[in-house]
């Protein structure tokens, strides 16, 4: 085909050029009536060219396929002839095999049957810890085709079909740990318990997220970093358990060593923050089914680990505890490094937190020490509690608000600005069946402020903040009213609206809570309404939040907090259906037209229909002529007849305004 499609070319451009060179050697003298003319002459030779051209193009694409064509028959050919001789080589060892089988002797036999039986049990071992996800996956590659039928049906074989999903099983510790369906959890308080306790420093809260798989707790190299209680979900196999992560054993940070002496008493010297420390850890300790202590196998042993095993044995003789050696990077000096805490009477276990060598052994005895779940009964699907994320500056009173509604003290109330660290959650359920997940967050402090601080840990604490906003439902605004009073008059601070104007971009429903309501004097009847007006006007992006006046220390209006928070959480989740939204799209339009726009050919906006999209946060579609033609203003009041006649008290609202595609230009 390459060939003649060449000849052709050549025929085609050879006769061009006759009557070309017929058309020059009659121009000496009077040229013929049958003569081409120059100008044709030209034309028709760049045709020609053009279509020479195009069919040697042609001609080598072809040529081309058939050479990949011929390339991939050979490489198919190849594989196919690989597959048939390794099938080979696996039936005649397994006819080998059975051979010898049948002429090895009678104890031979016997020791094979012995090994096999023992492989057998260890298999069953293994997959009994092994995820049941994954013995699903039981298939034999060498006896099946890819479509499922047996090998033996034809010669010819057919190419894999891509699977329709991946399957990745991750690592071995993944694996172990287990992936348990999120649908089908135990509810907390039927699970077995798991505290971590130890001194300062240790490398607790390391161990915690290592158990957890998670980045829960905040990590920092100095004491004193983890206060109140963490309680996370763990699985390791098909065991089920909760870790508890509790701060540090240590009374007096004086007694530590004199680097981090500077860094503990910052952080542990205020005035009961240390007995509030250990008064969480013990409550950890108490609720516990049994307990993991973790030493500094780099330090070594030192008189308060001593004393807190002793603490441990008078206080909970019965509950099981697990020695866990931290800090041993180097396998070869692992054992080294714990040789010197045998002589506390427990079996110590060389791990490192940040590697993660040696937490499977960890992790193996400690299972086989928890108790049975109390209850094998799941939580139904669709009762998730209402996520409340309780935030503000620091010392307002979010603590103390959180210690008020659960009854007692789940957090730690300190004078000392910035006593919450870590992002602690408390499930809570009411006498009427109401649930509530309670999160109580860090103060967030500005940018500047938290950039220039000597605290290394306080930016993960506002992460872990700004975190809890972004999965929760609801957002409390806590705010204190004796800094916001300024000559009779409420106004709220700058980081105050930062943090609304956060809450607003993340869609979450909102409750703004004054605090410390009781420390207001010479209030009047008039004060909470005037102090409620301003508090709206300052906090213009969450203009449609409930306020609430409380004081966290004394109970007053705290359950209307949590009322305020059920009412909100339902609109937040509230959806409307589109008939009912154009009626009273119809009554808003008919109350104030749409604006038109300017110019000559200026038009007038037009309103079709509008639909709920999505809720969590509500969420709006407009179909308009042109979206440009509606402007701010306009927006706002169509926000403002929606929630006259349809409501969303409590929670944003959001509106996007769809305008027609415009017109494609013709033959486009």
């Amino acid at each position: 085909m390459y060939t003649s499609s060449l000849a052709e070319s050549q025929a085609l451009a050879s006769n061009v050029g006759k009557h070309k060179r017929g058309s020059m050697s009659g121009s000496s003298g009077i040229a013929p009536p049958h003569s081409i003319p120059r100008r044709a002459l030209s034309s028709l030779w760049t045709y020609s060219s053009k279509q020479g051209l195009s069919l040697f193009r042609t001609a080598r694409h072809q040529q081309q396929h058939q050479h990949r064509h011929q390339q991939r028959s050979l490489h198919c050919r190849a594989a196919s002839q690989q597959t048939v001789q390794a099938r080979t080589a696996t039936l005649s060892q397994q006819s080998q095999l059975s051979l010898d089988l049948d002429t090895s002797t009678a104890e031979e036999q016997a020791s094979m049957d012995d090994i096999a039986q023992r492989m057998a049990a260890k298999l069953e071992q293994q997959a009994c810890q092994m995820p049941p996800d994954l013995l699903e996956l039981e298939f034999d590659s060498d006896l099946l085709d890819w479509d499922g039928h047996s090998s033996d049906a034809g010669d010819a074989e057919q190419p894999p079909p891509a699977p329709e999903a991946e399957v990745r099983t991750g690592s071995r510790r993944a694996q172990k740990r287990g992936n348990k369906p999120r649908d089908k959890e135990i509810p907390f308080e039927d699970l077995p318990k798991v505290a971590i306790v130890g001194r300062p420093n240790v490398g607790k809260s390391a161990l915690f997220n290592r158990i957890t798989g998670s980045a829960t707790a905040i990590v920092y190299d100095y004491p004193g970093v983890t206060r109140d209680r963490l309680y996370t979900r763990a699985y390791w196999g098909n065991t089920e358990f909760v870790v508890v992560d509790t701060g540090g054993l240590m009374g007096d940070a004086s007694k530590l060593e004199a680097e981090i002496s500077a860094a503990a008493m910052h952080s542990i010297s205020a005035e009961g923050l240390p007995e509030a420390i250990e008064r969480q850890a013990a409550a950890g300790v108490a609720e516990a089914d049994c307990i993991v202590l973790v030493m500094d196998g780099q330090t070594g042993l030192t008189a308060t680990d001593e004393e807190i095993v002793s603490w441990l044995r008078r206080s909970h003789p019965k509950k099981p505890v697990m020695l866990a050696i931290n800090k041993c990077e180097n396998p070869q000096k692992a054992d080294i490094q714990a040789a010197d805490f045998w002589n506390m009477g427990l079996e110590p276990i060389a791990v490192s937190a940040i590697s993660g060598s040696g937490t499977g052994d960890l992790m193996d005895q400690l299972v086989h020490s928890l108790p049975p779940p109390k209850s094998e009964e799941h939580v139904p699907e669709g009762e998730e509690p209402l996520a409340v994320a309780i935030v503000g500056r620091p010392n307002v009173g979010k603590s103390s608000l959180l210690n008020s509604f659960v009854g007692r003290e789940r957090s730690i109330v300190s004078s000392m600005s910035g006593t919450t660290r870590d992002a602690i959650d408390t499930d809570l359920v009411l006498p009427d069946g109401r649930k509530f997940k309670l999160i109580d967050t860090a103060g967030i402090r500005k940018r500047m402020a938290v950039a220039a601080s000597k605290d290394g840990a306080e930016p993960l604490s506002v992460g872990r903040a700004l975190a809890a906003i972004r999965r929760a439902d609801l957002a409390v605004l806590v705010i204190d009213a004796v800094e916001s009073t300024t000559s009779g008059h409420f106004a709220v601070t700058t980081q105050d609206f930062r943090l609304c104007e956060i809450i607003a971009a993340e869609g979450r429903a909102c409750v703004i809570v004054v605090n410390k309501w009781d420390c207001i004097k010479d209030k009047s009847n008039r004060t909470m309404e005037e102090y409620r007006t301003d508090v709206l006007a300052s906090l213009r992006p969450i203009s449609w939040a409930k306020v609430v006046f409380t004081s966290a220390t004394t109970g007053q209006r705290v359950s209307k907090v949590l009322d305020a928070a059920t009412e909100a959480g339902k609109q937040h989740g509230r959806r409307v259906s589109t008939a009912t939204m154009n009626m009273v799209l119809q009554e808003t339009l008919a109350w104030k037209s749409p604006p038109t726009g300017k110019g000559a050919q200026s038009k007038r906006g037009r309103v079709y229909y509008v639909t709920q999209a999505a809720t969590r946060p509500p969420t709006f579609v407009f179909f308009v002529n042109d979206a440009k033609l509606f402007t701010d203003d306009y927006r706002r009041y169509v926000e403002r007849q929606l929630r006259d006649n349809v409501g969303f008290a409590g929670t944003p609202v959001r509106m996007f305004w769809r305008g027609k595609a415009p017109a494609s230009p013709l033959g486009a």
